[in-house]
């Protein structure tokens, strides 16, 4: 016989929303801390500054290669190598300045590109070091410019000597000087036009030269609806009064004066260029840091 019970039950069968499982809870809370912690181990290699680095110095790299042929080229082209006496005047040589220039900044740029582009920690620092020692070479130049005005001055005749030895004998320093004293500061000789007699060829002793006793046409002040005329020069300190046809003024008190009248705009172009330069260190060292962060994750984890 089969028996049934007709009796009713006590309690009602729980349903998953009024009885959920004890275990639920737990779980969830788990896969939130797998994912906390995942998140805080999570380091990665910023896309932004490493792009940001690598085309910076692209430019700079492919500016240093040019700067840096140019400098060759013109060096070769005044045969320095096989007339050594050059030499002695190389610090003031356009040349010689374009190809170190152009030296330094093909370096920066190639430890930066590449460094950047292949994630090298070494090449990075490397990179930061050089722009840190030119920002300090910057500094130090800044600050000798207003305490040792006297001693650069001194420094920036003896090199306008050497220019003025060499003129005629040199055309990168003749064009130089002519910039100088025409286009940029208006200005002849170091002090006065007399330091032109320092010249084998404007002295006025010799007998064999036509411009004895006279001064480049970049001394002569141009006349208003006139050419250029490049023998102005000739003869001008033989006579009494040479005012009216030269400029009086001499060079270095000329740029002594142009950087007074222009401070505000020096200081401006050399605190952009700092900046610069401090980004530039910034951005490599954060780079570099996300490198060893994710290398030691990897460490970490083999």
């Amino acid at each position: 016989m089969i028996c049934i019970c007709r009796g009713r039950s006590s309690g009602r069968m729980a349903t998953p929303r009024e009885n959920p499982p004890t275990e639920r809870p737990n779980a969830v809370r788990r896969m939130r801390e797998r994912r906390r912690r995942k998140r805080r181990d999570r380091t990665e290699v910023s896309c932004c500054v490493k792009w940001v680095v690598f085309s910076q110095n692209v430019l700079f790299w492919i500016v240093g290669m040019l700067i840096f042929a140019v400098g060759i080229w013109a060096w070769t082209e005044k045969d320095t190598v096989n007339n050594l006496k050059r030499l002695t005047s190389v610090a003031v040589d356009p040349a010689f300045l374009l190809i170190i220039t152009g030296l330094v900044t093909f370096i920066i740029g190639f430890t930066g590109c590449v460094g950047a582009l292949r994630e090298n920690t070494f090449l990075l620092a490397t990179y930061a070091f050089l722009l840190g020692l030119i920002l300090l070479g910057e500094l130090t130049l800044g600050v000798l410019g207003f305490v040792c005005r006297e001693w650069l001055k001194t420094q920036a005749k003896e090199q306008l000597q050497v220019l003025i030895r060499d003129y005629r004998e040199d055309e990168d320093a003749q064009d130089l000087v002519d910039w100088i004293q025409s286009k940029w500061l208006q200005c002849c000789g170091i002090t006065s036009a007399g330091d032109w007699n320092n010249n084998m060829y404007f002295n006025c002793s010799s007998t064999s030269s036509p411009e004895a006793c006279g001064v480049p046409f970049s001394c002569c002040k141009p006349e208003e609806g006139t050419y250029a005329n490049l023998q102005c020069g000739y003869g001008v300190r033989r006579k009494d009064d040479f005012s009216d046809k030269i400029y009086n003024k001499g060079c270095v008190d000329a740029a002594q004066m142009w950087l007074d009248q222009n401070l505000v705009i020096v200081a401006a172009v050399a605190v952009g260029v700092a900046v610069v330069q401090i980004l530039g260190i910034c951005f490599s060292q954060n780079l570099r840091a996300d490198i060893l962060a994710q290398k030691a994750k990897w460490t970490r984890y083999k």
